[in-house]
């Protein structure tokens, strides 16, 4: 079968000009594609998630050089502006943007490192410092941006502080560190940035998700992983609000949202069995994989709706389909993953049927992540 743009390791980022020197501390963390079962994994399902390194989070830490410092500041990214020329650009710049940027993230993850390391009874020493982050991931397009800004930096944190948080206890870390900010989320995007590679997770197990903040990983060879193409648009809606109204519905007990996400899950389930099978012929593989996509897809619209899923979004969707080509989100919408399962040509073809539309596309890079082997 065929593999997709697989990437080299990724070279750690160096330290930049003169602050080489004052122990500055740089740390990335990639974007990530929902490929199956999402968004099952916010409610205790399966899904299967790669890591990209099309677009990635970068944060900096720099130790406060003041003798006995313990001062801990923060540096606005460019999502975080608080003075603006006039109240037209302000409106602008928010409706461009959203209300949030990306310092309530770091401050978050430090309270929650904090805290995590007080319960451990980890004893942290006392140099203050200023964390700042840069990002390349469109923002509201389904890619992870957020939790790849927290990933970074407890990455920074780590070093900082010469503390080791364990790789299987980062992903419930990062995910509490948005919670607790009232961002509707699941694991499923915090264990691939963390792991990193490909993964296929299994949350079924309620009641020791709840209890551990884990799930039951298994890393998918990225070789099995077929040539994907990226499609993005312009900012989404913010996840929260996308998952709201299904996430009461779930909460409440409705049967129509409990029976379709477990389908859902299911879709994962059958996809991780293709992915790993050797006794399909190249084109069965596609074809099965493609047809697994679709359906994800449109398990999601018939819970979510055309209105909460937006014609933006659902013009996304439909214009490689047009096409022959297998569609779905990469997570809440945004963005889309597309599969061509009749191969160069017909990619081509959907590129310059979705530019021709407004929309931008990048092949797939696929992130082999920097642990040879994070399931050991």
């Amino acid at each position: 079968t065929p593999s997709g743009c697989v990437a080299s390791p990724p070279v750690r980022p160096p330290p930049m000009g003169d602050e080489s020197q004052v122990g500055l501390i740089t740390e990335r963390a990639y974007a990530r594609v929902g490929l199956f079962g999402n968004p099952s994994d916010g409610y205790f399902g399966k899904t299967i998630s790669v890591s990209i390194q099309n677009f990635f989070s970068e944060v900096t830490l720099v130790p406060d050089q003041q003798c006995f410092s313990t001062r801990v500041s923060f540096e606005p990214g460019a999502y975080d502006w608080n003075a603006f020329d006039s109240l037209s650009s302000l409106a602008h710049h928010t409706e461009t943007h959203g209300h949030y940027g990306g310092v309530r993230l770091l401050r978050s993850l430090c309270v929650n490192f904090h805290g995590y390391c007080e319960a451990k009874k980890i004893l942290l020493h006392d140099q203050g410092f200023n964390l700042r982050y840069a990002t390349t991931v469109p923002k509201q397009t389904g890619l992870s941006g957020s939790s790849s800004i927290v990933v970074a930096g407890l990455r920074c944190l780590m070093k900082h502080y010469d503390v080791n948080v364990p790789l299987a206890d980062q992903p419930a870390l990062v995910l509490k560190c948005e919670t607790d900010l009232g961002i509707n989320a699941g694991l499923q995007d915090r264990v691939v940035q963390c792991f990193e590679g490909a993964v296929a997770m299994d949350f079924s197990d309620a009641e020791a998700v709840t209890a551990t903040g884990t799930g039951v990983y298994v890393a998918i060879p990225l070789k099995r992983i077929p040539k994907l193409l990226l499609v993005w648009g312009p900012p989404g809606s913010d996840s929260g609000v996308t998952h709201a109204d299904v996430k009461k519905r779930w909460e409440a007990g409705d049967g129509f949202v409990r029976k379709t996400m477990a389908k859902v899950a299911d879709v994962a389930d059958r996809a991780k069995g293709v992915l790993l099978s050797d006794d399909l012929s190249q084109q069965e593989y596609l074809q099965n994989l493609a047809s697994l996509m679709n359906e994800n897809f449109d398990l999601r619209r018939a819970m979510f709706g055309d209105a909460a899923l937006g014609p933006g979004n659902l013009e996304m969707i439909e214009t490689p389909r047009a096409l022959g080509a297998a569609s779905k989100f990469t997570g809440s919408g945004g963005a889309v993953v597309v599969l061509c399962p009749l191969g160069d040509a017909q990619t081509e073809n959907v590129k310059r049927a979705c530019e021709a539309k407004g929309f931008k596309t990048a092949d797939v890079v696929l992130n082999p992540g920097r642990v040879l082997n994070p399931f050991e």
